[in-house]
């Protein structure tokens, strides 16, 4: 017996990684030293700093893989791979600088599995990050056939004086969110369980999506927020605190990125809540409570900027494509989100 009888094909293993090389290597940043294929990436910490902090960030897609799995399409994922862990190291003002992916499968599917490191490379090039390594773990018997499940981390880079920890964060400040690109990847359990017991099909195209079925719609990949912001901050936007919306909502991350003794009056009615919300608040009898609980509800990310700087703010990211809101402001309290229904 060999290895391959077992299940495990290393040949096709090494064609892989000879079939993304191209990919990996168009996010190579000047700092990456060395190549695709070693036991470990190396990267030379960019100059300029006086006291430069690593900041990492570690995130999966969830169970919207499984949706992928049912549609059978992959480039998107790691997409969403990326920007979960780039958009959580953006929060304390850090620009990411390379990304690592971990990708585990039953048996390699090499055409599957380039289609998803075509997402990842990518989601690298829109964060402006180094795709800097990764593993392909071959592992039978332990997945289903035809599936995989993804891995990503992320290192990003600060000066320590320039770190947004909560302390710049005063009463007054206004909660500024950018719109997300749907339910980018949370609350997809919860989605699979109103498709699959309230009679509907991934390839239904309800009005209200304008002729998008439900699978184009919820695989819409999570925006990356990641050069739009730090371009703000390199041009002097004050910004005093960014909260990256994931699971749990506004209710579970907005309040992350208080100071002390601080709480945020969300203000309803504020921002653009997108149809696909609504609809799935309709489809499966979803109270509102719930529905902040789970889903974004239109709001991607979120800046806190003083009262002055709210309109160019809002212009500013308008310039970049992204709408931008006055959804609440911060009073005093004990870290708590207040106007949103209980």
């Amino acid at each position: 017996m060999d290895y391959r009888e077992a299940g495990v094909d290393v040949e096709a293993g090494r064609a892989f990684v000879e079939q993304i090389r191209n990919l990996v290597q168009s996010t190579y940043r000047p700092e990456v030293m060395g190549g695709l294929g070693g036991f470990s990436g190396c990267f030379a910490l960019p100059g300029g700093y006086k006291e430069p902090v690593l900041v990492s960030g570690t995130d999966g897609v969830g169970t919207k893989l499984k949706l992928a799995f049912t549609l059978n399409i992959h480039h998107t994922v790691g997409i969403d791979l990326v920007a979960m862990c780039v958009n959580d190291v953006l929060t304390v003002g850090a620009e990411p600088l390379f990304f690592l992916d971990y990708v585990a499968t039953g048996k390699l599917n090499q055409d599957q599995l380039t289609q998803v490191v075509t997402g990842i490379s990518r989601g690298c090039q829109i964060a402006g990050c180094a795709l800097l390594g990764g593993e392909t773990a071959e592992m039978p018997g332990f997945y289903q056939v035809g599936e995989y499940d993804l891995a990503g981390f992320c290192v990003g880079i600060v000066e320590k004086s320039q770190m947004l920890n909560g302390s710049r964060v005063q009463v007054g400040d206004i909660a500024l969110g950018l719109a997300s690109d749907g339910i980018h990847s949370n609350g997809l359990s919860l989605v699979r369980k109103i498709v699959d017991t309230c009679g509907y099909s991934w390839s239904d195209r309800p009005q209200i999506f304008a002729g998008k079925t439900l699978g184009e719609v919820f695989l819409t990949p999570t925006r990356i927020y990641v050069k739009p912001v730090l371009a703000a901050l390199k041009a002097g936007l004050d910004i005093h605190g960014m909260a990256h919306i994931t699971g749990g909502g506004l209710p579970e991350n907005l309040p992350r990125c208080l100071g002390k003794n601080q709480s945020i009056q969300i203000k309803l009615g504020s921002w653009v809540v997108p149809p696909v919300f609504e609809w799935l608040a309709a489809a499966g009898s979803v109270n509102s409570t719930a529905m902040f609980n789970t889903f974004n509800m239109g709001i991607g990310f979120v800046v806190l900027v003083p009262p002055a700087q709210t309109e160019q703010a809002i212009a500013w990211f308008n310039s970049y494509d992204i709408a931008a809101s006055a959804i609440g402001q911060v009073i005093p309290g004990t870290g708590t989100l207040e106007g949103l229904p209980v």
